[in-house]
């Protein structure tokens, strides 16, 4: 099965510091890129990381502060500039129209490809976008304006063929499409070799929920519940509650209690405020509710499949 990675390219919130940059990632799900927000230099970070610009199908935006989309444009143009020919589609609240059809008419007049617009309810648990691959929900948060999280559901996979097995017994190819499909093989001499011996089962499909921008916001934990890895914002440190209070944001510590409650498997936060010189407060505080917490970086890649992070630490 082709893997489940995140690459995580902006780690940063709305004031932009040069140590972390403004909010973006991207997930590659069975070789189909996502990207989810995209705050100014996001184009950039992505060379940076080598993300295949013509893998890229939809753009998923959280809301409509300037650190998540003002990256928008530039990226439209630049897809343009390369020869794009298939569809666009941005996910995202209503307000999305409003920024986006004026910069289209102004500076993207004659792209060569469609731009299209999936305006979604932020204030709903509901499917936002479906494929072969994945099926994507969106995620009410509490924050100052309309904003959702996404969760990202992998489907099932099929059972894969064992191919010791199927050249032990010489299957012949005509016969590997009802295999597949469950059917036992009986061999020339009328032996029956169960499909248990010539299948694996499917791994268990994976889910990654991303949650950024919000408030301590417990009302979501059903909708995380167990998930392989959770994203969440821990814009301050607990000794600065008062002021995430005032702006909406979340604590590392409220961000490590939601993953505990949420049983979730893996938890890497991000969304840092600028004054914050060292990531490692953050991390040790929700590291002492939720063992094993992650501090997102610029770079890092995330592995659902293996269970890992690939680069960074």
């Amino acid at each position: 099965m082709a893997g489940f990675e995140v690459t995580l390219l902006g780690c940063g919130s709305a004031t932009l510091t040069l140590r972390h940059a403004a909010t973006a990632q991207v997930v590659d799900l069975r070789d189909k890129l996502y990207l989810v927000d995209c705050g100014e230099g996001s184009q950039l970070q992505m060379r940076r990381a080598h993300v295949r610009f013509n893998r890229l199908s939809h753009v998923f935006i959280s809301h409509l502060h300037g650190d998540h989309c003002f990256g928008l444009p530039g990226l439209i143009s630049t897809l343009g500039m390369l020869g794009r020919k298939g569809e666009l589609v941005i996910h995202g609240p209503q307000a999305l129209e409003h920024f986006l059809r004026p910069v289209l008419a102004v500076f993207c007049k004659e792209l060569p490809y469609a731009v299209r617009l999936n305006l979604i309810d932020p204030c709903r648990h509901a499917p936002v976008m479906e494929d072969r691959s994945v099926c994507v929900w969106s995620i009410p948060l509490k924050h100052r304006i309309p904003t959702c999280g996404y969760l990202f559901a992998e489907k099932p996979s099929a059972p894969h063929l064992l191919r010791e097995q199927t050249d032990f017994y010489r299957i012949p190819v005509k016969e590997l499409a009802r295999i597949k499909q469950g059917a036992d093989y009986v061999t020339p001499r009328g032996e029956v070799i169960p499909n248990s011996r010539l299948m694996r089962p499917a791994d268990p499909p994976k889910r990654y929920a991303y949650c950024s921008d919000t408030a301590f916001a417990p009302e979501i934990i059903p909708w995380i519940e167990g998930v392989d890895c959770l994203y969440h914002e821990a814009t301050f440190l607990e000794a600065d509650l008062s002021r995430a209070k005032e702006t909406f944001h979340s604590t590392a510590r409220q961000a490590a209690e939601i993953a505990r409650r949420a049983q979730v498997k893996q938890l890497v936060i991000g969304h840092y405020s600028a004054r914050y010189e060292s990531l490692e407060p953050l991390r040790a505080e929700a590291e002492a509710v939720f063992p094993g917490t992650v501090a997102g970086v610029e770079g890092m890649k995330l592995s659902l499949t293996e269970k890992t992070v690939l680069y960074g630490k």
